[in-house]
């Protein structure tokens, strides 16, 4: 019996697009049911295209949900500067500062404050990090909704529609068109040794 493999995606590039660098950064807070510990991501594009992306489990259990997306905002914020400085480096020039997205309202409004809050201590590195590149106006962190988050697809199970969704937006495109033929698995019963 031959199954045709239907989870294969390539990125589909566009030479058509705007000198600009946004990033999507996301957090599952807590998505582990085992041990409670959240997963981070981001993607990054360069005008549509994807150019950068990253999912990763956390060790540490958070305490809040504002905590896991500032830490993610945070991580997401370094790969945009260093994706930047190396766009500088091979003499592309973009118009505007680079954009993080983050559906979290905390995170959001604690990235321009330079009030300290106390309950966010512990992060305070974090904070201090991305607070600094927004005053300098290296980036610009703004929100965005829960629906146009397109890292919700690195880090948390989604229905099909919105998997859907989220893969187009994203410009993956069905790796039928993208490669030469279909992949395929032949999957039988094993004959019997020789005897």
């Amino acid at each position: 019996m031959l199954l045709e493999a239907n989870y294969v995606h390539g990125i589909r590039l566009t030479s058509h697009t705007h000198p600009s660098l946004t990033t999507f950064s996301d957090a599952d807070w807590t998505g582990n049911l085992d041990n409670r510990t959240s997963t981070l991501a981001f993607i990054i594009f360069l005008g549509s295209n994807p150019v950068s992306w990253s999912s990763k489990k956390r060790c540490a259990i958070a305490r809040s949900s504002t905590e896991t997306e500032y830490r993610g905002l945070a991580n997401a914020a370094f790969k945009t500067v260093w994706i930047l400085s190396l766009l500088q480096e091979l003499g592309f020039k973009l118009n505007t500062s680079p954009s993080l997205l983050c559906a979290n309202l905390g995170a959001t409004h604690l990235s321009p404050n330079p009030v300290h809050h106390s309950r966010m201590k512990h992060i305070s590195i974090d904070l201090h990090f991305v607070r600094n590149l927004v005053h300098c106006g290296a980036i610009h962190v703004r929100h965005v909704h829960t629906q146009d988050q397109l890292a919700d697809l690195l880090t948390e199970p989604l229905s099909k529609q919105c998997t859907e969704h989220l893969r187009r937006k994203i410009a993956l495109a069905d790796g039928s068109s993208i490669l030469r033929g279909c992949i395929k698995t032949t999957i039988g019963k094993m004959d019997p040794p020789d005897s």
